[in-house]
């Protein structure tokens, strides 16, 4: 039996994508106070946070399930662009151009997976294939 490589391609990439999401959630949660100000720095109301914390977390973990995955990954596009467009848009320092344009990939990741889907070893997928006749 040969290994699926493309199979293992599309989960080991929703992994990726998914792992900096929920390590964000987790890192606002344990220092909520810190993320709160970071955020009002920029014009951002802290209230606005849990949204951004659900956000992360649960599309986080719809990308890695591969439930629900184009919708996931079309709300984590939006969140990639505003945040790249609010929190780094000093381009003239080197490191807040690496992280614009870091957001601005990560975002073209989540369209080539709206666009083509989780693959097959997702939830998504077993539930296409369960609707079959």
């Amino acid at each position: 039996m040969s290994l699926p490589i493309r199979e293992v391609a599309a989960l080991a990439g929703r992994l990726l994508l998914a792992a900096i999401f929920l390590h964000e959630a987790y890192a606002k949660l344990t220092a909520y106070s810190a993320a709160v100000t970071y955020s009002e720095a920029f014009g951002v109301p802290g209230a606005l946070l849990p949204f951004a914390i659900a956000t992360e977390l649960g599309c986080g973990l719809l990308i890695i399930l591969g439930y629900q995955t184009r919708i996931a990954a079309l709300l984590l596009t939006g969140f990639c662009v505003v945040t790249a467009l609010v929190f780094h848009v000093k381009l003239g320092n080197r490191n807040e151009l690496l992280h614009f344009e870091k957001d601005l990939a990560i975002a073209g990741g989540f369209l080539v997976l709206f666009a083509h889907g989780a693959g097959r070893w997702a939830i998504d997928a077993l539930r296409s294939a369960k609707k079959l006749p």
